[in-house]
């Protein structure tokens, strides 16, 4: 059994537009789990690009209803839908989000999508409703989804357990708090937010805006001994130094493997 590929598709926050906003996928062989879809029908590109068939996305989970990680869903629904019509796409695919994000996905998709592609709703495109801490079976590893706490708009992280025994958590865009701790604690791989550079804090404002920024986010994964940590939904003002810089910041406070991708990125787990 191979290990798993987290597949980056965007690593950019909100206002970006030198990259695409952060969403990824965590692939093994054919099947690929898909974690939010950006703002807009550029999901369709970073598919493109990343090598990754629509026919291979079975399962997707929305973490929360800002307009950069949701709206893409509505093009990942009609494409589906497209594929269900040609008699392509093989199986069912499921959503996985809270209850009231559900209804949101619901409402976008049918005022911009037409009823031919949605009208898979509750018979093919099956919504799979969680709450804090339960437990669902993806490409057959547990996944256990936990609410961060956003002092913004709700918002739901999750953890699963790799093929290699490892543990990843994924802890949506927001900073770590500490309700969220048992389900991190452990974590082999964390997934975390940091919108700037500590040194820019004054030019980009993060903590307006609910987010960190590099040097907590790493002094976070130190103190919480996570060996690897990834960083993304960031700002993109100078995307192709963003890499260096990021990396220069977090290494004088954080001593495992840091990551900093660029979109398209591929990390082995």
């Amino acid at each position: 059994m191979e290990n798993e590929k987290l597949i980056v598709l965007g690593t950019g926050n909100a206002a970006v537009t030198r990259c695409y906003n952060t969403c990824f996928a965590i692939r093994e062989g054919e099947e690929t789990f898909l974690v939010d879809a950006g703002g807009g029908n550029g999901i369709l590109t970073q598919l493109e690009k990343s090598n990754i068939p629509m026919e291979s996305i079975h399962h997707i989970f929305v973490t929360h209803a800002h307009t950069d990680h949701i709206l893409g869903m509505a093009w990942m629904i009609r494409f589906i839908g497209t594929r269900m019509n040609q008699g392509t796409y093989d199986g069912n695919l499921y959503i996985y989000c809270f209850k009231e994000l559900e209804e949101t996905i619901r409402t976008i998709t049918k005022l911009t999508v037409q009823k031919k592609f949605y009208k898979y709703f509750d018979d093919r495109i099956l919504f799979v409703t969680v709450k804090d801490g339960d437990r669902r079976t993806i490409l057959g590893r547990e996944t256990t989804f936990f609410d961060i706490g956003s002092t913004k708009a709700k918002q739901f992280g999750f953890t699963v357990q790799l093929n290699n025994g490892k543990k990843l958590t994924c802890a949506g865009d927001e900073p770590y708090r500490d309700l969220i701790h048992d389900f991190v604690q452990g974590s082999d791989w964390l997934l975390h937010e940091a919108f700037c550079l500590y040194s820019q804090r004054d030019r980009f404002k993060p903590y307006e805006k609910h987010h960190s920024t590099v040097k907590e986010a790493c002094e976070l994964a130190e103190g919480l001994k996570i060996p690897n940590l990834v960083l993304w939904h960031t700002e993109d003002k100078n995307i192709s130094e963003r890499k260096a810089l990021y990396e220069a910041e977090g290494k004088a406070y954080y001593h495992g493997n840091l990551y900093v991708p660029d979109d398209l990125d591929v990390i082995e787990l």
